[in-house]
């Protein structure tokens, strides 16, 4: 079967498990995600299961021309990187990990683009083998990057510390700046980056805020904070969504491993 080709490549978004009413399972993703992806990366966004009993990364590769790894409430699980489960590590979607960690290891392989943003940019250590700390609060000089309990999406969502970049680094000169104001909404963090994993960018108590994997050939970016939060407006975020969906663009005008390619290559 021939894949479709549409005017606008398509970016998986990968969801997370809920319960609905407290007893209906479901695949969901955040309308702002859809919306960064559609209206600021110019992109068709398409919601992924993350569940392997639905989906491969094979036909995920095949299917879409990047992915958005977003955030959610459940943790990778710390077995994934050699650790054993305590309360601190929080709650867990294993049919995520088994997607999404050999996900990110295939993309970086073919230089397929894929933007990390928050549990997705700990995923992406995690996949390069790196490790993460359960609870970054409880570290001596560290702030609580934990989304505020109360109040307003607006008031969850405000910027609240700075990040700094490496000078004339990646993220440098994707913001044009060298330090940005971000939300910021976690619990763990970055402990030992993985392989080939650069850290590009700091929160004023050292805490890993921006990586992307040297020598990728494709986009890498990810961030620890949630850029999706009005990607159109904020200086930040847009900038950060302009040029995944350029990379992505880039990638389904030269890809010659979908299914149409290998057919015309045939005639």
């Amino acid at each position: 079967m021939v894949r479709r080709s549409p005017q606008r490549p398509i970016v998986g978004i990968i969801s997370n498990q809920y319960l609905l009413n407290d007893q209906y399972p479901a695949h969901a993703g955040g309308t702002m995600n859809s919306a960064a992806i559609a209206d600021v990366s110019g992109c068709l966004p398409m919601l992924i299961p993350a569940d392997p009993r639905f989906v491969s990364v094979d036909e995920l590769l095949d299917v879409c021309d990047g992915f958005m790894l977003t955030g959610g409430r459940p943790n990778v699980h710390p077995e994934e990187y050699g650790e054993a489960e305590t309360e601190a590590h929080g709650t867990f979607d294993r049919a995520r990990d088994a997607i999404v960690l050999p996900l990110v290891r295939a993309c970086v392989a073919r230089g397929q683009p894929f933007l990390g943003v928050c549990r997705g940019f700990q995923e992406v250590n995690v996949a390069m083998g790196g490790t993460l700390y359960p609870e970054i609060r409880d570290l001596p000089g560290r702030m609580n990057h934990r989304m505020p309990p109360d109040g307003t999406l607006e008031e969850k969502f405000e910027l609240r510390h700075k990040v700094r970049f490496t000078e004339n680094g990646v993220f440098h000169g994707v913001m044009g700046a060298t330090e940005v104001m971000t939300n910021t909404l976690h619990g763990q963090g970055i402990k030992t980056p993985g392989k080939d994993i650069v850290i590009d960018g700091y929160a004023p108590d050292g805490t890993p805020e921006a990586i992307y994997i040297r020598g990728a050939k494709g986009f890498t970016l990810s961030v620890q904070w949630h850029p999706e939060w009005d990607a159109c407006n904020d200086p930040v975020s847009r900038p950060l969504f302009e040029a995944f969906g350029a990379a992505v663009r880039d990638w389904a005008a030269h890809d010659d491993t979908s299914e149409i390619s290998k057919i015309a290559a045939q005639l």
